[in-house]
């Protein structure tokens, strides 16, 4: 991912102007300032959900400032997003949960879809949770579940937005221990946007304050 002399705007108020940023793969990029800073924004942009202009905006083989809207699904194919309130499906299994996912992503053949939902559970210590609904598991287990969802599709980029924000101290540490080992494991860089001081001295990486640059 490459961001060269961009400007990002929300409802024509600009966020940042002459905006750099690289990301190479399997690298973990921490997002940190302020609340209303532009941290969400800036991951928005990045799954062409805000626009974003400028001499290069590039996402693997994607132009973001050319991008068609054709090519948007395409492009979120490539991407595992992971939000700050889980946004589970709360009548339907983790399992099931998982499987809407890779049903909606084309995946026809039952047992190509479960193999890759087990897969994905172990990736996240979650094997003996598939039975259970949302409501039935704690919240960083949710979490989880979110994180597995988000690896159904074999994503280059993982972006996680506020990932600790509903979580008890502990399973915040272990949803971004969990987040380094998957960069670590899949090759896929993750940006994880956060105001948890605590995760980040823990687990250090490189860290992009937006405060500091608007």
């Amino acid at each position: 991912m490459e961001y060269k002399k961009t400007q990002i705007c929300r409802n024509e108020h600009i966020l940042f102007d002459q905006f750099d940023l690289q990301v190479e793969a399997g690298e973990f990029v921490y997002l940190t300032g302020a609340v209303g800073a532009g941290k969400s924004t800036l991951l928005k942009t990045i799954y062409a959900d805000v626009p974003v202009r400028g001499e290069v905006a590039r996402l693997f083989d994607f132009d973001l400032t050319r991008l068609k809207k054709r090519q948007i699904p395409e492009l979120r194919r490539s991407l595992g997003i992971v939000f700050q309130d889980f946004q589970l499906l709360q009548d339907r299994t983790v399992y099931d949960n998982l499987d809407i996912v890779l049903c909606a992503l084309g995946v026809k053949r039952g047992q190509e879809r479960r193999e890759r939902i087990e897969q994905v559970l172990s990736d996240v210590g979650l094997e003996t949770k598939g039975y259970k609904y949302p409501q039935e598991l704690s919240g960083g287990e949710q979490q989880r579940t979110a994180i597995a969802r988000a690896l159904l599709g074999r994503p280059r980029m993982l972006l996680a937005d506020e990932p600790t924000g509903n979580l008890d101290p502990d399973s915040g540490v272990a949803i971004t221990e969990l987040l380094h080992r998957l960069a670590q494991e899949t090759n896929a860089a993750v940006l994880m946007a956060t105001h948890n001081l605590s995760v980040i001295q823990r687990f250090p990486a490189r860290i992009l304050d937006i405060s500091s640059l608007r």
